[in-house]
Order: C-alpha cells, then structure tokens, then sequence
C-alpha cells in the first residue's frame, strides 16, 4: 500500500485474525472481528477512507455489511474493499469481461466469481493455484502468477485479467502480465489502493490501476 498511494500520505494499518485455512466458513468468521479491529485505528485521527483489505471475505460477507462493520468501529465516511474497488475499476476502464486468477480452492473462488457477476462483470476464464493453506499464498512465485495469468489469457474472450487476493504478490507481476498478453492486468491491492484515494479524495490517478488510463 505504501507503494501505491502518493508519497506521504500518512497511512495506518490494523489486523484482524484469519484462519489457518481459507474456506467460506474461516472467511465468514471474519465478521465477528472487523468492528473491533477498525476500532484499534487511533480514534483522535480523521481518516479520508478506510479499506477493508480481503477480496474473498468480501464476496462471503457483502460490501455492506462490512462498510457497516468499518463504520461501527471507526468514524469515517468513506469505506472501500477489493471487490468493490474491482467493481469500480472495471467501470472506469470500461471492462465487463475478466479472466480471473484465484490462489483459492473451489469453494471460497465460486462465491467471488457469483459476486463479480451480480456487478456485471463476467468471469468466463478462470484458474486457481487450489491453496487452502492461508500462509502458502504469500509464498506464491511472481513468476508462477505471471505464468498462469498469460495462460489463461491465451483462451481469449476477456478484456483484462484480475489477480485476486490481498496476500498474493502481484505488483511486480503486473508489468509482465500486461506486456505478455497486451490486456489490462489488475490486482486486488492495486484497485484497492486506487478506490481509497479515489474516495478520500487524495491526488492520485488511474495509472495506478492501468498505465495509459
């Protein structure tokens, strides 16, 4: 994040407990903690916008309810996830069809994928690395991500790719998605950069989502 948003830009982080294992039931757990983890944020701050920064445990709780859940911990007006920031990026670039990279099993990567369609956006290409281990996904190659998202966007039909998951390292990645394939490359901690600045109000751009936007 601190890569993403402008330079200076006074930024705080809080955690919030996840399961050994991702599946629905560990992401939906999730709930129970967000309220009191945003409440760790210092109170006496007055933030532009706070973000919620799991793509799959959004897709499991909703974008509402966790904006709802922000908001019980933390006086701000502005909330944002990676779904929705996904979402809004897509509409900025004007792109309704994705190929869609997962790190997770079946179970957690369907409800992402029904969640990016109730918005319109469809996900007709789509591969996984099938990790349950939650600690394993940080551990995923770049290069493995870059392999597997050119793969999947030689099936066609897809106007850009979304690498999905707040824990998968895809920023150096990106670039060579986007040269190897000539499509628009996202991630999950690049839309969410971009909608936080988008909705705080902070002098920023597109080119954070897309270099020629």
């Amino acid at each position: 994040m601190r890569a993403l948003l402008p330079e200076g830009q006074p930024l705080f982080v809080t955690r919030i407990p996840s399961g050994a294992e991702v599946t629905p039931e560990s992401l939906r757990a999730m709930r129970g903690q967000i309220a009191s983890a945003a409440g760790l944020l210092p109170s006496a701050r007055g933030f532009a916008c706070v973000g919620y920064g799991c793509t799959s445990a959004t897709a499991q709780i909703g974008a509402e309810a966790v904006a709802d859940l922000v908001q019980a911990g933390v006086a701000t007006a502005r909330v944002s996830d990676p779904l929705t920031a996904c979402r809004a990026a897509c509409a900025a670039l004007g792109i309704t069809r994705l190929a869609l990279l997962s790190p997770y099993v079946a179970s957690v990567s369907e409800r992402l994928r029904a969640a990016l369609g109730a918005g319109g956006i469809a996900t007709p290409v789509f591969g996984s690395f099938n990790e349950p281990v939650e600690a394993n996904v940080a551990r995923i190659d770049p290069a493995s991500t870059v392999a597997a998202a050119t793969e999947l966007a030689r099936q066609g039909g897809v106007e850009a790719i979304f690498l999905s998951c707040t824990n998968l390292r895809t920023l150096a990645a990106i670039p060579e998605i986007e040269a190897a394939t000539g499509l628009p490359c996202l991630s999950s901690n690049q839309v969410l950069a971009w909608h936080m600045g988008a909705r705080g109000k902070l002098p920023g751009r597109l080119a954070q989502v897309r270099s020629q936007a």
